[in-house]
């Protein structure tokens, strides 16, 4: 596969187009700073960062590690920031091997709008799992995405297993 395109993530994408940058409420320390974790499908806190599913996944199993400051760029990161990022990642990394048996993962982020950052104003770190012909001619013919499994149930999966770890 040449390109990783998903067509589906479009709506989600110009759901932040018609908002200002200015005066906004950012949807990932909105979910931050809420009570319920299952509804806002965090699946790990930490003292500063925390990993949350996303709504439009390339793939099942798809998160985000998100720092808890509200920050746009890697280089404001704190070492600390930094440091706990990539710890909760490998955590994640095993959470996910453990919980769906992934051939591979895709992890990194998009930093700034022009590089394909759907919210820009945060920096957010993505990890997705992958598997050997994850991907097929549904989303390229009908705009749709084939999730083999509700977000709720990996949400309870996940969370269920790193309380083990």
């Amino acid at each position: 596969m040449e390109r990783l395109f998903s067509p589906w993530r479009s709506k989600y994408i110009e759901s932040f187009s018609a908002k200002s940058d200015e005066g906004s409420e950012c949807i990932l320390c909105s979910a931050l700073q809420a009570n319920n974790d299952e509804q806002r499908l965090i699946v790990h806190r930490g003292n500063y960062s925390f990993a949350i599913m996303n709504l439009f996944p390339y793939n099942s199993g798809h998160l985000m590690i998100v720092p808890n400051r509200h920050i746009a760029s890697m280089t404001d990161l704190t070492d600390d920031e930094s440091l706990e990022i990539m710890k909760n990642a490998k955590i994640l990394i095993k959470a996910l091997q453990h919980i769906m048996r992934p051939d591979g993962f895709n992890y990194g982020l998009n930093s700034g709008r022009s590089a394909g950052a759907g919210i820009d104003k945060h920096i957010h770190f993505h990890l997705v799992p992958r598997w050997h012909g994850d991907t097929n001619f549904m989303p390229i013919l009908s705009d749709t995405k084939i999730v083999s499994e509700d977000l709720k149930d990996t949400w309870c999966k996940l969370t269920d297993y790193l309380k083990t770890i």
